[in-house]
């Protein structure tokens, strides 16, 4: 049966609160929510500092930076991730089934951690593959002490990569914003993102990919070792609907974002199942085959929605799946 999740990020400071609504509307694939509204220590790149406890990072002006001991805003990541995985043992330590937990991606990360003298990771080889491999290694760690936490749990890790569309074609600014990163090659970008799926299916989880993008890098990113690719429904060009199909067709998990990620009218789930329905269509599969294999979330994070609004979307997501299935 198709089942519902969220992508990440939840309104509001209070994790407690946004586990007890993600538990409970989401039953199928639960996940463990950020709350990027607690500051730069809680923000998708905050997290990934948090993990990579073996690189040293501080928080200036311009945002993260690589530097040569930790810094006290490593120290306030490190430790908020501590209290969410506190908070996620304490209401689910009876949970039994599937658990997401997201990471950023290492192109993203990369693209969002400055160089000790300046100017993004991007830039520099070196520190783009120091980068990926503490995450791999990170990753491993995480979901060991996950595994402790949440014994019943089986879990699926999904590795965001908002930002390697623009990777890929050579669209990220400099931080003058005067100029362009050089484009880094698709062979280059399979190799730091193998790193990090591999620690994933090594220590046990199945891997997804996320990418709202219009033309999200579908069939890189499974060749990297996704093993599912997680999209805007809405936003998917011609081209990035045919690699969707593809991976349908190879069996392979499709999280389609199917409810607006920020406060919208919303008009039940009807309307969406036909959306889904006539999507399938096109790509010439029965919903019946292909049920089980997909999975419905909102677009994307719900971090610029507001609370009332997020328990909402994730209600008509859940419903929604449910009479797809």
């Amino acid at each position: 049966m198709t089942v519902a999740t969220g992508v990440g990020s939840f309104p509001g400071e209070d994790i407690d609160e946004a586990i007890r609504v993600v538990l409970g509307e989401l039953p199928g694939l639960p996940h463990l929510p950020e709350l990027p509204a607690r500051g730069a220590a809680a923000t998708m790149t905050g997290r990934g500092v948090a993990l990579c406890a073996d690189l040293s990072f501080d928080l200036q002006p311009a945002g993260w930076r690589l530097t040569g001991a930790t810094g006290v805003d490593q120290r306030r990541a490190q430790s908020m991730l501590a209290r969410d995985l506190d908070a996620l043992e304490e209401h689910a330590q009876d949970y039994s089934g599937e658990l997401k937990v997201q990471v950023v991606g290492p192109w993203t990360l990369a693209s969002t951690i400055e160089r000790p003298r300046g100017d993004l990771a991007l830039a520099d080889v070196g520190a783009r593959r120091e980068l990926a491999q503490a995450l791999a290694e990170a990753v491993t760690r995480h979901l060991a002490d996950l595994r402790r936490r949440v014994p019943g749990a089986s879990f699926v890790v999904q590795v965001d990569e908002p930002v390697l569309p623009a990777v890929l074609a050579g669209a990220v600014p400099t931080a003058s914003g005067f100029h362009r990163h050089r484009s880094v090659d698709a062979p280059l970008a399979d190799e730091a993102l193998r790193w990090v799926f591999d620690a994933a299916r090594s220590s046990g989880a199945t891997t997804v990919a996320h990418c709202c993008a219009s033309e999200p890098p579908i069939g890189l990113l499974r060749g990297a070792g996704a093993e599912g690719v997680s999209v805007d429904l809405s936003a998917l060009s011609a081209v990035a609907l045919d690699e969707l199909g593809t991976a349908l067709d190879a069996g392979e998990r499709v999280f389609l974002g199917v409810v607006a990620s920020t406060d919208t009218p919303l008009s039940g789930d009807r309307p969406i199942v036909e959306r889904v329905l006539r999507t399938l269509d096109m790509l010439g599969f029965d919903p019946a085959e292909v049920s089980e294999r997909l999975v419905l979330t909102p677009t994307c994070g719900l971090a610029g929605a507001s609370p009332a609004y997020a328990r909402a979307a994730l209600a008509l997501v859940r419903t929604t799946a449910t009479a797809l299935g």
